[in-house]
């Protein structure tokens, strides 16, 4: 039940044979039935008016496509294709694979089934799903949402630039192919110049005019985050659209955001294809591809390559935050989300797909400048915003290929953001029922979460913004703090839960007991594989540059730490304060802490053995029933 609720009828129990009675088809219903008559006649206690005419229902998904999509939506975002294709490449081609297909085995798709089984299972969101499992790792909840906060502010801005972008594919000749512009410099070097000789990286104070667009006319870059400058009014009002998009996705709950994604979830891939194609037919395409896939074993021994597989299983499966946790909170009780996993093969091979989209343009780019691959590859915002661009622009009908690059990423990376907003809504609206959950309350607060948000971006899209932006995506939403949390998350469901009694809940919601690796994982290899990551991070650890001469000033670095630290320690600190506070023994306080809610369903095995138990006792009593009236009856 709702945390603001549960306090006062929470502890009342009902009979439950009735449930068993009436089938696994009807088991969810009887659930949702259950609350809500008990919180009826709470409210009726208390003297007040009807539940429907004081607080609006959480919701569900309409439909299960609603859902795959929306879990598609997350998971599939500008990662896949800015991200992975480079680390492959960077990081042994083919040989890749070897590290990320054990990542995806040991960490993906376990804590995906995880996240999605026990936010299916409590109905609640990021906080009071962990209330009502393991009241001492209630603090988890509070650190998932500092990093989809962190997330939330830096991810939308990468949109606004996609957007400014946009509006530009549309002229008759794209601003980032020539040099006659007015922000250009006497170093600019147009590249879409046939003539250009193949020595042209070698010369010295030559800028590229993509650099140029990209520094001068977008970002307005200044010196460093020392120089905060002035904020760029037309990022700004890229910005406000795109949070006016994503309002409206999200202001009727599950209910708009189902619909949305039907859109952001599957015009992507169209898109994709689209570029796959044209990629492929390009002169220079089949270089690319060799350069991405060839492999490399030496690189193997490089935990460097071990480290960054982990970090992007864990960021492009949404796992380690709770997304999974707030997504699956909206489906029934009875959906099958042990086959759900089948989703994460959808998104690694989005990936992979998506990195012969990309390096087949990159080996076309290198072909016409007659220069290696390597020095034009390029990872995050370079490729989106300097390379790729480049690239349309040397192909015929470069609007219409830069158009639809620019709308690929919009769409990507929008059901991601909203997600992200809706993870943040549905977690504090969860946390208070009684205030968020009335009429047009979500709405109000969906509001004023938008609003500070956006007051909050201003100053990443100033003209320091971008140094301000790389701090926060570096530390604040840092791989570190995502997998960190995946360790704690893992060996509470492993060892203090149970993973055996995850699987008796998973087998109860589903009609289909997991496979005994999944605790296998749970218990051993999750943890101690996501252990190994956080420790390689720090033996490997570098100091964030920016263009990789830039350094900030230590003032910079010690609130990037801060901003790390904000959601590491917030998991153990609520643990700590819940001990301390406690009534009781250590020991005492322990078990209350790590015992979960009694109001939660019973998982059939246990509901079965108390069900064994009461009709044992009543078979005992009437026995002792029985003897009593033979005793009586002797004396008589």
């Amino acid at each position: 039940m709702d945390g603001g609720i549960r306090g006062g009828y929470g502890k009342k129990r009902q009979d439950w044979s009735q449930e068993e009675k009436t089938g696994r088809g009807e088991k969810g219903n009887l659930v949702e039935d259950r609350m809500k008559i008990e919180q009826e006649k709470w409210l009726e206690e208390k003297g007040d008016e009807a539940p429907e005419k004081k607080m609006e229902e959480r919701g569900q998904w309409a439909s299960k496509t609603e859902f795959l999509l929306a879990l598609l939506g997350s998971m599939v975002g500008l990662g896949n294709v800015w991200r992975f294709p480079y680390l492959c490449y960077k990081n042994g081609g083919g040989a890749f694979l070897v590290p990320y297909v054990l990542f995806v085995v040991t960490c993906g798709v376990p804590l995906f089934l995880l996240e999605s089984a026990i936010g299916q299972y409590t109905r609640q969101g990021l906080i009071t799903c962990w209330r009502r499992l393991c009241p001492l790792a209630e603090g988890m909840g509070y650190a998932g949402l500092v990093i989809q906060l962190y997330g939330c502010l830096y991810y939308i801005v990468i949109l606004a630039w996609a957007l400014f972008y946009l509006i530009f594919s549309f002229r008759s000749q794209l601003p980032w192919a020539s040099c006659t512009n007015a922000w250009n410099t006497v170093n600019c070097v147009d590249l879409t110049t046939r003539n250009l000789t193949a020595n042209w990286t070698q010369r010295t104070n030559t800028t590229a005019a993509a650099v140029e667009f990209w520094e001068h006319r977008v970002l307005g870059i200044s010196g460093g985050i020392e120089e905060v400058g002035s904020v760029r009014w037309e990022l700004a009002l890229c910005l406000f659209a795109m949070w006016v998009t994503c309002y409206f996705c999200l202001w009727k709950g599950v209910k708009s955001t189902g619909k949305a994604v039907y859109v952001t979830a599957i015009f992507p891939y169209v898109i994709l294809l689209a570029l796959l194609v044209r990629g492929l037919t390009l002169p220079g395409a089949l270089q690319g591809i060799v350069f991405y896939l060839y492999p490399d074993p030496t690189r193997l021994a490089d935990p460097q390559v071990w480290m960054e597989a982990g970090a992007q299983i864990f960021f492009s499966y949404s796992v380690g935050a709770g997304s999974m946790t707030v997504l699956g909170s909206y489906n029934n009780y009875n959906n099958n989300c042990y086959k759900d996993c089948w989703m994460c093969l959808l998104n690694s091979g989005t990936s992979f797909v998506a990195g012969f989209a990309v390096f087949s343009v990159l080996g076309f780019m290198a072909h016409e400048l007659g220069v290696p691959i390597e020095k034009v590859a390029e990872s995050g915002p370079g490729l989106a915003f300097i390379v790729y661009p480049q690239a349309t622009a040397m192909m015929p009908l470069p609007q219409l290929w830069a158009s639809c690059f620019f709308i690929m990423l919009i769409l990507l990376g929008l059901d991601s953001q909203f997600v992200t907003v809706e993870v943040l809504v549905t977690s504090v609206c969860d946390l208070f029922p009684a205030v968020l959950r009335r009429a047009g309350r979500r709405q109000i607060f969906l509001l004023l979460f938008c609003v500070a948000c956006f007051l909050v971006e201003l100053c990443l899209i100033s003209e320091g913004g971008m140094y301000v932006f790389q701090l926060i995506d570096y530390y604040g939403g840092s791989g570190v703090c995502v997998i960190f949390l995946a360790v704690l998350e893992s060996s509470i469901i492993g060892w203090v839960f149970g993973a055996e009694r995850l699987c008796d809940v998973i087998e109860d919601m589903t009609g289909v007991r997991p496979n005994a690796f999944f605790k296998l994982c749970w218990c051993y290899l999750t943890p101690l594989v996501s252990l190994g990551s956080i420790i390689f991070f720090f033996v490997k650890y570098q100091p964030l540059t920016f263009n990789h001469w830039y350094v900030y000033p230590d003032w910079a670095y010690a609130l990037g730490w801060i901003m790390g630290l904000s959601s590491i320690l917030l998991a153990p600190f609520f643990g700590i304060i819940k001990v301390c506070t406690g009534k009781g023994s250590i020991k005492q306080r322990l078990s209350a802490l790590c015992h979960p809610d009694d109001d939660l369903p019973l998982a059939e095995k246990q509901r079965a053995a108390r069900q064994q138990g009461a009709k044992e006792g009543m078979e005992m009593g009437e026995m002792f029933t029985d003897e009593q009236r033979s005793i009586r009856s002797s004396k008589i």
